[in-house]
């Protein structure tokens, strides 16, 4: 007869199994950040902005790749939040490079 504190424990393991097993079926895709991402991140660099605001291209550049490395390794949630970062450094470049290349042409 087995005892019952066997019993428990693999209960519990069973459940935190189930649970562990669980938290990537529950996060869901970014698909709608990595595509603004990736639309913000194009913009930028049609507005020049790797040249025109070069600190603020390359933050969105290593943030777009991070998220991209992220999105690849199924962590989806980490992928969000780089994606929502590139956005963010993306749009500052492209506003940054019009803004020098609109007072340039003054």
């Amino acid at each position: 007869m087995p005892r019952s504190g066997t019993i428990l424990h693999q209960l519990i393991i069973v459940c935190l199994i189930v649970l562990l097993g669980s938290c990537g079926l529950t996060a869901t895709r970014p698909k709608l950040e990595m595509s603004l991402a990736a639309s913000a991140f194009l913009a930028a660099k049609k507005a020049k902005a790797q040249t025109l605001a070069p600190g603020l291209f390359r933050k969105s550049e290593f943030y777009f790749l991070k998220a991209k490395a992220s999105y690849r390794k199924k962590f989806f949630n980490k992928a969000k939040q780089y994606a929502i970062l590139s956005i963010k450094y993306a749009e500052q470049a492209e506003f940054v490079s019009v803004r020098k290349a609109t007072l340039e042409n003054l």
